[in-house]
C-alpha cells in the first residue's frame, strides 16, 4: 500500500494593505521556517541608497519592464498612478524551486488574487490591521508624501473589505502573536497530506 502525498504548495502569497506589516511578518516567518524564500520583485522605481539590484528588487527600466511583459516573463504585475510598476518574474519562481525551496510572494491584492486563480497549490494569506494603526505605521516609515499616505489609507479601507477572498487572514495587532499565527498556518500547509 502506498501513501498518498499532496505536493508542497508551489507558493505562499502574503497580501494586505500598505502598512499592515507584511514585510515584518514575512521576515519573522523566514527566520522560523527555513524552507521558504521570498521572490525578489521587479520594479521600475528608482533604486534607493543602500538597495542592491537582484537582492532588494530587480530594478528595470520602463522599456525593459514592457519588453518582459510582452515576452510573457511575469507571473503578475501592477502599474500604479505614479507610473511605477512592480511585478514577479517567473524566473524567480523557477530559481527558488530549483533550490528546492518554497516560494513566498509579497503582493498587492490584485496580483495576489491573480496568483490564487492561476497558480495551483498557491496559499493566500491576507494581513489585516486597523486603519488608525496602518496610518501610524505609514507615517512612521516616512517613505511617502502626505498625499500618498492619504491615498494609501483610502485604498487600505477598500482592501480590508476584500479579506474574505483569501484562504487565510492574520490580524497584525500584536507582532509576536501574528508571526506565530502565520508560522503555524504555513507549517500546517507544508505538512504532506
Amino acid at each position: 500500500m502506498s501513501d498518498h502525498v499532496t505536493p508542497t504548495p508551489m507558493v505562499f502569497v502574503v497580501t494586505g494593505p500598505s502598512g499592515a506589516g507584511k514585510g515584518t511578518l514575512i521576515k519573522g516567518l523566514l527566520e522560523r521556517v527555513p524552507a521558504l524564500e521570498v521572490a525578489v520583485s521587479a520594479t521600475t522605481r528608482p533604486q534607493r541608497p543602500g538597495e542592491v539590484d537582484g537582492h532588494d528588487y530587480w530594478f528595470l527600466s520602463d522599456e525593459d519592464f514592457s519588453a518582459r511583459i510582452e515576452a510573457g516573463e511575469f507571473l503578475e504585475y501592477v502599474s500604479y498612478v505614479s507610473g511605477r510598476r512592480y511585478g514577479t518574474l517567473l524566473s524567480e519562481l523557477d530559481r527558488i524551486r530549483g533550490d528546492e525551496r518554497v516560494c513566498v510572494l509579497e503582493l498587492e491584492l490584485e496580483g495576489a488574487l491573480r496568483v490564487q486563480d492561476e497558480v495551483g497549490g498557491s496559499v493566500t494569506v491576507f494581513i489585516a490591521a486597523d486603519v488608525p494603526e496602518l496610518e501610524r505605521r505609514l507615517r512612521s516609515r516616512a517613505t511617502e508624501s502626505t498625499g500618498e499616505i492619504g491615498e494609501r489609507i483610502e485604498l487600505a479601507r477598500l482592501q480590508l473589505e476584500q479579506a474574505h477572498r483569501f484562504r487565510y487572514m492574520v490580524r497584525n495587532d500584536d507582532l509576536e502573536r501574528a508571526t506565530a499565527a502565520l508560522v503555524a498556518l504555513v507549517e500546517c500547509e507544508l505538512v504532506p497530506r
